[in-house]
């Protein structure tokens, strides 16, 4: 999988951006894209179908089969994809019966901590750490969440105390961070200056190697459990400015555009279990009898399934759409936002209307159900809460804030 994709990047011009074009329509139209097929195949090959722990080997193999470099721009050593390609390579990642939680850990590695890295870092940092990263040779953490602060950035308390011309001194604590435990790196926010609220806030990566940083066990957890989290304690940790991404206090803005993609692209593997899900269940529906007749006679099973097939393609299209954004250099916080609330609240809806279509035998261990409710149950927490997208769709469409009165004439 080290040759270059079928659909590579464009080199400008008008037959070019007819081609991505052309790419962009196929992928929102069709799941029988080649690259999903790619992506399917990859996963059948490397992931197992359950795993209750991280894969070294599974991590070691995405990297040597380019994996980690599919997002990457080819200046920076990586493939050059246009987003919509990656993201149908991930698709088909979770379209495989294979365990969600490695391919989880995947996707937060190329869509969180390395779009921080392309926007943040300078290019010394970059060569530093991009090798190291799309080889598959570190794991990465992207660690802003604490114990009593999530989305808003504004209220952290770690601290990278400034203590000389170019030197810091952090210490806090994050919680709740994915790969926390088995972090080879981590890639971390912290304030400045608290007075100043988000604005103090910096971002550093650094090996989590150094004196004063202690990961902890993995904290078990509902579902996922090949991609554990944990926290990660920091005492008196030595910094400079080799350190630092970015600029003092550019850590909310390079988080803002991390998170988007994360918010954007992380939920691309969910596309594809829901495709799967589907699949199940119309070949339950089929072989299942009852009365003399397929279960998927009766109009209660039928339409449960034909509203699967709705939620499903409405969420595909609020991926897609997301991801042409992306690549034309558009603003995409309001589609973002939909994109991830619509496919995490629906791949939970597909978990569950997929044990109904299976009846008792779907609530029994054996059928695999109740792995993949409690896998799509994370979804509803990573990136930001259900309720936290709203706040944000919300905010865009300005429905608090109140109509300016006319003045009486």
């Amino acid at each position: 999988m080290t040759s270059n994709p079928t659909h590579s990047q464009p080199n400008g011009g008008h037959s070019a951006a007819v081609d991505l074009a052309a790419l962009h329509l196929s992928a929102m139209l069709s799941a029988d894209h080649p690259m999903v097929g790619r992506g399917r195949d990859w996963a059948n090959e490397n992931i197992p179908a359950r795993l209750d722990r991280f894969d070294a080997d599974v991590w070691k193999r995405a990297g040597r089969d380019g994996v980690f470099a599919f997002h990457m721009p080819r200046e920076l050593g990586g493939q050059g994809l246009d987003p919509v390609e990656s993201l149908l390579f991930f698709e088909g990642l979770g379209s495989a019966p294979c365990d969600m939680g490695m391919i989880f850990a995947l996707a937060t590695q190329v869509f969180a901590t390395q779009t921080a890295l392309v926007r943040g870092a300078t290019a010394e940092q970059r060569d530093r750490w991009l090798p190291l990263v799309l080889s598959g040779d570190v794991v990465t953490s992207f660690a802003m969440t604490e114990p009593d602060a999530g989305s808003d950035t504004a209220a952290i308390a770690t601290i990278a105390e400034p203590t000389g011309e170019g030197t810091y001194r952090l210490n806090g604590q994050k919680a709740w961070i994915s790969l926390a435990p088995i972090a080879d790196a981590v890639l971390v926010f912290a304030t400045t200056d608290q007075s100043i609220g988000s604005w103090g806030v910096t971002a550093f990566m650094i090996e989590t190697s150094r004196p004063g940083v202690t990961l902890s066990d993995p904290v078990q957890k509902m579902g996922l459990s090949s991609c554990p989290f944990g926290n990660i304690t920091f005492t008196n940790v030595e910094l400079s400015d080799h350190d630092l991404i970015g600029t003092v206090g550019s850590g909310q803005r390079i988080f803002a555009t991390a998170v988007e993609a994360e918010r954007a692209f992380l939920y691309a593997a969910q596309i594809g279990r829901m495709r799967s899900l589907i699949d199940m269940s119309v070949q339950r529906a089929r072989g299942r009898e009852q009365g003399g007749k397929p279960i998927g006679a009766f109009q209660a099973v039928s339409h449960r399934i034909a509203g699967m097939q709705l939620q499903y393609e409405s969420a595909r299209l609020l991926l897609y759409k997301t991801a042409v954004l992306y690549s034309q250099g558009q603003m995409l916080t309001m589609a973002s936002a939909l994109a991830k609330l619509h496919i995490s609240e629906q791949l939970v809806n597909a978990t569950i209307d997929t044990m109904r279509t299976f009846g008792a035998y779907g609530y029994t261990v054996d059928a695999g159900i109740e792995v993949e409710i409690r896998d799509a149950l994370g979804g509803l927490a990573y990136s930001g809460t259900s309720d936290i997208q709203k706040n944000i769709v919300a905010s865009l469409l300005g429905v608090g804030r109140p109509l300016r009165k006319q003045k009486q004439k």
